[in-house]
């Protein structure tokens, strides 16, 4: 018996999970993502119409396409369940445009893979939403038309193989640019001075803070030693004593940025395999049920918003589990940054009755780790503040003030749960407790302690961090941060080592082109300008085409210039061809920079580069050369493929890089 309903979703293990929670009635099969989308080997934009794109069925979905024809041939009813964002909705109104025209298509939305929530959204299904279609497509059309331009001018300047992205490229500058200031910085030499001080039996420390009230700057050993030795005969005095309770408020339920940036600083795992864990336990899994189940909301969110539902089950769980003391008279409410994503929710568990630990034999160690950082930090956004007593001391010795804090916890609340760790608002809880100590106590000198530091550079960037500047300068999306990260390791343009961005030299060349020519494409602020138009056109309140002519404009009088402008660059080596006898050149390409002759294309002759490090197998007589490939950089051997030795580092660095 044929069945009488066909939904579509994008992955094979989502379409599992909801056929066995839809039943035998419904036939759901997957799209694999998008199947129509612009064509790869063309701009596929018209430009001198409207910028009407040219869709065409990607390669190798044609097969796909027609079986998804043969499935809805004799069906009643059409559900487009694909996921709930602006991809989601394009993906669904392609195949529906495409190849359904004349049938009737159901779009039917959820953020969590229950049977409970799926059942309510196809009792409740909707239109496509074209404002969100139209965003997509704008953003779409923008990637496009600038990859497509920059890309043969980076070929022209660099090498060919290279690409340039509307996004990517600023997220780079941020990189490059905080390469620059590391590299520029010189570090400054100051001191300070700590004096451990006891009252009876009991001792701390206090460090020198000013000196006839006036802020102390200690910039030399000399100035140190002077100081210690005129402040070692003082008498040490409590000249005032503050104690001040202080709350500390929980944090919001995850969105995408900020469950990266738990999940790099917690976890250590980067920000793309946070991205596919956590679509694992969204998209379902098999926990011993009648049905696999999606443990977690929908992961690609800017919203801090929880459901009516979810909420009063969290808070009976606080009251059962924690008692009323956790437990707020009314929600806590954190804030939605723009109107359009009050009908999206935060990254939550879909159950709070599914305790980690009792999901823990069907998890892997991965998804078991994430689960537990998102159920945590769901149940302590709903908890009351953490309390504690901060105690501040000043100590006078003379002209010379000392000043010691200690604080300490008068009552956990939602850290009882969730602790956030390594963090500033947490340095102070860290602080050793000061003894009990009343104003003008005389307390006992025991040791005075110079110590000589240097002023830091500005980090580098990790995953944690460069998604946080990402969405606190408006550069990308939810759906966009794990891929910006990860486009820019794949070219080369950055490497993560021990965790941690480095510009490349390529990420140099290209970052600084772009600088020089295409100033406002490498904009901060212009690029979060787009981005909020592109919500505004799924809002409803901008054209896409306005959005597009206000864009090309200026693009096209820069685009000019550099065609005309830009000269390749030529670096001459010392190296002679042994071929012709003429210099060597370096040149970028696809695997990286190497040696190529200055006579090509007459002579043919290139070489690696090597790094002069030898190959560390045994009985091999090659060296190591920088290599790239579709999973990233890495060292090779000269000798391959007789010799097939590779590494993420030289050999004699143990450091591994996270991954």
């Amino acid at each position: 018996m044929a069945k009488k309903n066909l939904v579509i979703v994008e992955s094979p293990t989502k379409a599992k999970t909801i056929s066995r929670i839809l039943g035998s009635d419904y036939s759901v099969v997957s799209s694999m993502g998008h199947i129509i989308d612009l064509p790869q080997k063309k701009l596929g934009v018209d430009i001198e119409s409207d910028f009407e794109p040219e869709y065409e069925v990607l390669s190798g979905r044609q097969k796909l396409l027609t079986s998804l024809k043969k499935e809805a041939k004799d069906i009643d009813n059409i559900y487009m369940a694909t996921d709930p964002d602006r991809e989601g909705e394009a993906i669904g109104w392609h195949i529906k445009d495409w190849i359904f025209k004349k049938k009737k298509v159901y779009r039917v939305v959820f953020h969590e893979i229950t049977s409970s929530a799926i059942k309510e959204a196809f009792s409740h299904p909707r239109e496509f939403d074209e404002n969100m279609v139209q965003a997509q497509a704008g953003r779409r059309i923008l990637d496009r038309l600038v990859g497509f331009f920059l890309s043969p001018l980076l070929w022209k300047k660099i090498g060919r193989g290279l690409s340039a992205g509307r996004v990517q490229s600023v997220a780079l500058r941020l990189v490059v640019d905080r390469e620059k200031e590391i590299r520029a910085f010189v570090p400054q030499e100051y001191w300070e001075i700590e004096a451990e001080l006891a009252k009876d039996s009991s001792s701390f420390t206090a460090k020198l803070d000013k000196i006839d009230d006036k802020k102390v700057e200690i910039k030399n050993k000399e100035y140190a030693d002077n100081l210690v030795n005129d402040i070692k005969n003082k008498q040490f005095i409590i000249s005032d004593i503050k104690k001040k309770e202080r709350k500390r408020n929980p944090y919001p339920p995850f969105i995408t940025s900020t469950m990266q940036q738990e999940a790099f600083n917690k976890l250590g795992n980067n920000a793309t395999k946070t991205m596919i864990v956590a679509q694992q336990l969204y998209e379902g899994i098999d926990i011993g049920e009648e049905n696999p189940v999606g443990l977690i909301t929908y992961m690609r969110t800017d919203s801090t918003n929880v459901s009516v539902e979810a909420m009063k089950d969290l808070r009976e769980f606080i009251l059962k589990q924690y008692g009323k003391g956790y437990l707020p008279d009314e929600p806590n409410v954190y804030k939605v940054k723009k109107l359009a994503q009050e009908a999206h929710e935060a990254i939550r568990p879909t159950s709070i009755l599914r305790s980690p630990e009792s999901m823990k034999q069907f998890l892997s160690p991965e998804q078991f780790e994430l689960y537990e950082l998102i159920y945590k930090r769901f149940i302590a956004s709903q908890m009351k503040p953490a309390e504690y007593l901060v105690t501040s001391v000043l100590i006078q010795a003379d002209k010379y003030l000392f000043t010691a804090s200690g604080t300490i916890l008068i009552f956990d609340g939602f850290t009882a749960v969730y602790n956030k760790g390594e963090n500033e608002e947490e340095e102070e809880e860290k602080k050793s407790a000061i003894p009990l100590l009343e104003k003008n106590d005389i307390l006992n000198l025991l040791n005075l302690l110079p110590s000589q530091h240097f002023t830091k550079p500005p980090p580098r960037y990790s995953d944690s961090s460069l998604v946080k500047a990402l969405e606190e300068q408006g550069i990308g999306r939810p759906s966009t941060y794990a891929p910006i990260i990860q486009t820019l390791v794949l070219r080369d343009y950055v490497r993560r080592i021990k965790g941690y961005f480095h510009a490349t030299e390529l990420g140099f060349k290209v970052c600084d082109l772009l600088i020089e020519y295409f100033p406002k494409i490498m904009d901060i602020n212009f690029t979060a300008l787009m981005e909020e138009e592109l919500d505004e056109i799924e809002e409803g309140r901008l054209d896409k085409i306005k959005v597009l002519k206000e864009f090309y404009a200026p693009f096209k009088s820069s685009l000019d210039f550099a065609q005309t402008n830009i000269k390749k660059e030529v670096i001459v080596t010392d190296e002679i061809c042994p071929n012709c006898q003429k210099p060597l050149i370096v040149k970028w390409g696809r695997k990286g920079k190497f040696l190529s002759c200055s006579g090509y294309p007459e002579c043919k002759f290139s070489k690696s580069i090597t790094t002069k490090v030898k190959c560390p197998q045994e009985g091999c007589t090659g060296e190591l050369v920088e290599r790239r490939s579709k999973r990233g950089f890495f060292y090779g051997c000269t000798n391959y493929p007789k010799c097939t030795y590779t590494a993420k580092a030289l050999p004699d660095n143990n450091d591994k890089d996270k991954e």
